[in-house]
């Protein structure tokens, strides 16, 4: 399973729940200056690509 990961301004409640219906690992509400986005993709990256273990 691929992990999906959301980005998006909204932080709607009815929104959020729509996408982790549809099988969304994480939803994350995406700062609104370009400057900052960097961070949340950072701890993206972090979480599923250097913390998180998976067997071979």
């Amino acid at each position: 399973m691929i992990p999906v990961v959301i980005m998006r301004t909204s932080v709607a409640d009815k929104e959020m729940l729509k996408f982790y219906a549809l099988s969304a690992r994480c939803y994350i509400t995406k700062p609104i200056h370009f400057s900052q986005v960097a961070k949340p993709v950072r701890w993206v990256e972090d979480g599923w690509l250097v913390v998180v273990t998976v067997p071979k």
